[in-house]
């Protein structure tokens, strides 16, 4: 692990800027932990080794434990005792075998008591004590060799008590005088211990060699096992302590709430985990320190020896290093929980803050969908008064945003290590809020502001219309006198007079004023208004200088007159009546223009929360689907020219290995021809709904087969990453990875196209889920069965591509329909009689691939490597041909079983699935792909039967039903002269063999195979009169439905594979008629009648008024109308539409409803469905007629 400081960072720092994962920089892998926490591990790193270290130090090559059988034979023993210059002596007591010994034995104690002392005193040299006073001189003088060939350590003087016997005393020192030189040490011959006590003090030596001391051997064992276990131990504990530190160091920050959540649980058990240890480790320390110490306890004046001081010493240092360890443990820990605490804290904070900033967003969007202006006083209100409802909206927004805003303020006053990343977020955040709350004080000053410029239009409008009233009002004849003229001067002046605080004074001051809010509209009626007021005061002003005139004029006398006794007044006035009509026209006029904008204001606030809501989160995804297309296309051109066209430069040739030379096309595909695709025409049609996403499910619909090219990159991803993971590491990587400062290598982006052909149906499903309701909502779901059905695809070739031991071309099988894994038992029938396979108890397990034209039987096998060499391949092991197979809907009464037979189930297959809904969805694929075999087979005999009259003879008649009697062949012809009109004659005639000629035959004329035709049993039992072989009664519970191997012939057909085994299934034959019911007549015969009915097939819509069914849906004949059609509802989409008869003939045949299609004289009906209680259901043809 490397650790970012404060030296690599360049710059001191508080914390750190926040790394979710690890740092790669020229290659090299870092973990960015804060500058405290790092100094923390470093201490407590260098507290472990420390320990790890001297423990190691003191480890010798064995330990007490291993050795404890040969120390138990204390033939040396090191009792603790030191000579006079401080050297360590061993002992070696009497002990007869000690020529017995095995080498190895005697190699591993020396080797161990010469590791036991420190390395200081082991440096000077050790005193070896020979110990033979009751040996001979022989024994003496192996014992010598012996240690002179085998003593590991550093000898300094070896000791020897010499045989005390007088004559092996006499000739040992006859004998050592001339052989000492041989020993190659310094060997000194003791006669007794008092001389011995001249080279080591008494003190020194146990009480066998006439010293003090008290040594006990086997407290000395269980003194070194104690001691050398705890030592294990604490380099043990350190090395855990050091891994599981350097585990918190370097682990990568999670970027979800639930995982921190996950990682802190972890490592606090862990933590707790390291405490007990530890605790282990002192507890037990503790007692051995309280062992080492039990003598002192019971002897204050007891002088330990040097070895029990050096064990004290190495326990207390021991104990001393397990405490600073645990000290600096419980600092590092603190620190890191406290690391994993904020970042749990963080993530929270980063949760609100993208939800909240979602809700800020629509709001903002909302905002903006509010006009600052509006065309009447009404539309003003009620903008105003819908943004009044929103403002309560967003404060509440706003106040949830600020107040995140503070909780991020609190982290960082909290020291919190990511203040880089929760600062920027608060400053957003607030940000966004000023600039809401801004926009929000704008539009309503903006709305006010219209607002007062409408009611102010409205006042020097009604001002004007009053002034025209009061001037049409004042009677002639009464202005003609001064008084009376006077009296109107007077009134005109007095209304004038209200004019400055009516009227608008200054056009390029209301302009000004207004600026912001008047559009085009709101100018022109600005500017009709300031015309009215114009021409108003110019009728006033003429108004006035005439009834100044009037008034100023000198009274001439007049002849008094009678009042004339009908005077009109003024409020009757012809002139009030046309201003009453004209002001009455106005206001219908007025009514006529304001009527659509206050209709469109309704529809506006009709328009509800929710749909807008919907409508935001449309763009929204769009946007995503947008920018995530447009980085998409850049990042595939960043890799085809910073990787795919460096491989062709000379200048980088020299950094390829040899192994991607010419494997271009390997290692990138097809991705050229996707990056072209995405660039060229994708991205510009998809940007051209930017406007309208939910109607964008059209532009996936038309380039569905150009998405297809997926599927070659795909199938060829496996080699690609092969050659990737062997040439990975190259140099010409790097330097390119180099070049374009990318911090992920080229296989994240070789991964780009696989996921992005995933994400499309993601955003699909979230543009369906917004777009409910909406015009292109059938596309959306369309387009995503479409990018669902290439996926499935795409996972199938993988699939395909790992098949091997198939001889065939693959391609040739059609398109692949489903794959899955199955237990399979296998059956077969040899003439009359079962044979169960030995394996039918054990059920095979066999990977299924449907095909349009096979069906294959592989082996799975699990392959070891990495990546896509880890996937599974397939081993062929058997095919069937579609067109020679049937199916047994349920066996064995198992809801998950069903068989899959050929030659009238000589070869039986029982297909075990997962699950009974698997089986269900294989059994009605399989289903669906015979009877398209059929409906060929009938498209093609209905074609032949038109192009040539029909005919029939004796040499060409044909029965392939060997096991039906004679009297059901009468039968079945008599009922067929019913329903013919053109004579027949007796097929019965024509032999087996002339029949099996007919069928096998390569040269059989083309004309009288057309003449054939076939029916399914279901139809045939339609004119069946009842207690008939064909009748319902005596028909079988399995409804045949097999396919035509040769639709055009029956070139290859025997017998045996046209029709069931008597011996077992003596009621499961069919009759010769076509499966699809081809017989004109007979479809002639067949009516329709009102009910429910299941689909088997797809039908698109040719017109407007008509309707398109599915296969599966559930549909409902209403009523029958003309020219041959019916009147049909959907049940499952609940539309409804016509659909041709001669369609539902073909769409409901094989459904299983619980309606029945009627003979046309309706004496007798068969119901083409199958009840639920019936156990079996299989297809197949039991014989042709012709």
């Amino acid at each position: 692990m490397e650790v970012v400081g404060e030296e690599e960072e360049n710059g001191q720092t508080d914390g750190m800027k926040e790394c979710t994962g690890n740092e790669e920089r020229g290659g090299e892998r870092f973990v960015c932990i804060p500058l405290e926490e790092m100094e923390s591990f470093y201490r407590y790193n260098r507290c472990c080794l420390q320990m790890y270290y001297d423990i190691v130090q003191k480890d010798g090559p064995l330990c007490a434990a291993e050795i404890g059988s040969e120390l138990q034979k204390q033939f040396a023993i090191l009792p603790g005792g030191r000579g006079m210059n401080g050297s360590p002596v061993i002992v070696f007591p009497e002990f007869p075998e000690f020529g017995e010994l095995e080498e190895d034995e005697v190699q591993s104690v020396l080797s161990y008591l010469t590791s036991v002392p420190s390395v200081a005193a082991s440096g000077v040299g050790f005193i070896l004590v020979i110990d033979r006073r009751l040996d001979r001189w022989a024994a003496v003088r192996a014992t010598l060799h012996r240690i002179a060939g085998s003593f590991p350590g550093n000898l300094h003087l070896v000791l020897v008590l010499r045989p005390s016997a007088l004559f092996q005393r006499t000739l040992s020192d006859f004998l050592f005088k001339f052989n000492k030189d041989e020993f190659k040490m310094k060997v000194v011959m003791l006669s007794s211990v008092t001389e011995l006590h001249a080279y080591i003090d008494p003190g020194q030596l146990t009480t066998e060699l006439g010293g003090t001391q008290e040594y006990c051997h086997e407290s000395w064992i269980s003194h070194r096992t104690a001691i050398e276990a705890f030592a294990l131990m604490v380099k043990t504990t350190a090395q855990t302590l050091q891994a599981f530190g350097t585990e918190l160091a370097e682990t990568e920050l999670p970027n979800d709430a639930e995982a921190t959540t996950n990682l802190l649980h972890v490592h606090t058990l862990k933590k707790d985990k390291m405490k007990e240890d530890l605790q282990v480790a002192l507890s037990q320390g503790g007692r051995l320190l309280e062992c080492i110490n039990e003598p002192l306890q019971t002897d204050p004046e007891y002088s330990m020896m040097h070895d029990e001081l050096e064990n004290l010493a190495t326990v207390q240092r021991l104990l001393g290093q397990l405490d600073e360890t645990e000290t600096a443990f419980d600092d590092f820990w603190e620190r890191h929980h406290t690391k994993l605490e904020q970042c749990l804290q963080l993530r929270h904070f980063e949760q609100h803050f993208r939800e909240v900033r979602a809700q800020l967003d629509v709001t903002s969007e909302r905002l903006s969908d509010f006009s600052e202006v509006s065309v009447s006083p009404a539309h003003a209100e009620h903008v105003l008064r819908e943004l009044s409802g929103h403002e309560d909206k967003a404060c509440d927004v706003l106040d949830l945003a600020l107040s995140l805003a503070s909780e991020g303020d609190r982290l960082i006053e909290n020291s919190h290590y990511a203040e880089d990343s929760i600062r920027p977020k608060c400053s957003e955040l607030r940000g966004v809020c000023e600039e809401i709350s801004s926009t929000l004080r704008s539009k309503k000053g903006l709305l006010l502001r219209a607002l007062e410029l409408h009611h102010a239009l409205e006042k020097a409008s009604r001002w004007c219309e009053d002034g025209i009233f009061l001037l049409a009002s004042q009677p002639v004849d009464r202005c003609q006198s001064q008084d009376g003229a006077e009296a109107a001067l007077h009134e005109l002046e007095q209304y004038l007079d209200t004019a400055a605080l009516h009227t608008l004074a200054d056009r390029s001051a209301i302009c000004c004023q207004y600026e912001a809010v008047l559009n085009p509209q709101l100018r022109d009626q600005v500017e009709k208004v300031f015309q009215k007021q114009s021409s108003v005061q110019e009728m006033f002003e003429k108004r006035r200088v005439s009834l100044k005139k009037l008034a100023a004029k000198q009274t001439r006398p007049v002849q008094p007159v009678a009042p004339r006794p009908e005077v009109k007044s003024p409020q009757s006035s012809p002139n009030q009546e046309r201003k009453e009509r004209r002001y009455s026209a106005d206001n219908v006029i007025c009514k006529k223009v304001e009527s659509p904008l206050h209709n469109g204001g309704t529809r506006h606030a009709s328009l509800s929360e929710e749909e807008e809501n919907l409508a935001v989160l449309r763009r929204h995804v769009m946007n995503e689907l947008l920018e995530t297309e447009r980085a998409y296309v850049e990042e595939l051109l960043c890799v085809l020219e910073g990787y795919a066209a460096e491989m062709d430069n000379p200048a980088m040739a020299h950094l390829i290995p040899s192994n991607l030379h010419s494997k271009k096309d390997v290692l990138f595909g097809n991705m050229s021809e996707i990056y072209q695709f995405h660039k060229r025409t994708f991205l510009k049609e998809l940007e051209a709904y930017t406007d309208c996403p939910e109607l964008v499910g059209r532009c996936f619909l038309e380039r569905m087969k150009d998405l297809q090219i997926y599927e070659a990159y795909c199938q060829n991803k496996p080699r690609s990453e092969s050659l990737w993971r062997q040439c990975s590491d190259c140099a010409f990587f790097q330097e390119c990875q180099k070049k374009l400062e990318h911090k992920l290598g080229l296989d994240s982006y070789l991964l780009k196209p696989v996921q992005r052909i995933t994400k499309y149906q993601l955003l699909l499903k979230e543009l369906l889920k917004y777009s409910k309701g909406c015009d292109g909502c059938d596309d959306l779901q369309e387009a995503l069965s479409s990018i669902l059905g290439i996926l499935k695809a795409v996972n199938d070739s993988m699939h395909l591509i790992a098949i091997t031991g198939y001889e065939g071309n693959l391609s040739e099988l059609g398109r692949l329909l489903m794959q899955g894994s199955f237990s399979v038992w296998t059956e077969h029938k040899k003439g009359h009689a079962k044979v169960k396979d030995l394996a039918r108890f054990k059920p095979m397990q066999r990977h299924l691939f449907l095909h349009e034209k096979a069906l294959l039987f592989c082996k799975r096998r699990e392959e070891n490597g990495e990546g896509y060499e880890k996937a599974p391949s397939y081993s062929f092991k058997h095919s069937l041909s579609m067109s020679a197979v049937g199916i047994t809907e349920n066996a064995k009464g198992d809801n998950k079983k069903f068989e899959i037979w050929c030659n009238s189930r000589e070869e039986v297959f029982i297909v075990q699935a997962p699950t009974p809904e698997i089986k269900t969805a294989w059994v009605n694929e399989i289903r669906k792909v015979l009877t398209q075999q059929l409906k060929a087979c009938r498209d093609a005999s209905q074609q032949k039967s038109s192009d040539s009259p029909v005919h029939t003879s004796n040499n060409s008649s044909i029965s392939l039903s060997p096991f039906r009697s004679s009297n059901q062949k009468n039968q079945r012809k008599q009922e067929e002269k019913k329903a013919e009109p053109s004579p027949t004659s007796d097929v019965s005639s024509s032999s087996p063999k002339h029949k099996d000629e007919a069928v096998t035959s390569p040269t059989t004329d083309r004309s009288s195979v057309a003449k054939k035709r076939f029916t399914l049993q279901g139809f045939s039992n339609l004119k069946s009169p009842k207690g008939s072989a064909l009748s319902p009664e005596h028909s079988s519970k399995r409804h045949l439905v097999k396919s035509d191997p040769t639709p055009f012939g029956f070139k290859g057909w025997n017998k045996a594979s046209l029709s069931v085994d008597a011996s077992e299934e003596n009621d499961g034959y069919s009759s010769g008629e076509d499966p699809m019911n081809s017989d004109t007549e007979d479809e002639v015969g067949k009516k329709l009648v009102p009910g429910k009915y299941t689909v088997v097939a797809d039908c698109e819509k040719a017109g407007p008024q008509e309707l398109s069914v599915k296969s599966g849906d559930v549909v409902q004949l209403i009523r029958e109308g003309e020219e041959g059609q019916w009147f049909v509802k959907n049940l499952r989409s609940s539309k409804e539409g016509w659909v041709a008869a001669a369609n539902l003939l073909s769409l409901i045949s094989e459904s299983k409803s619980s309606q029945s299609l009627s003979s046309s004289d309706g004496s007798v009906s068969g119901n083409l469905s199958t009840s639920s209680s019936c156990s079996e259901t299989y297809t197949s043809y039991s014989d042709i007629k012709p």
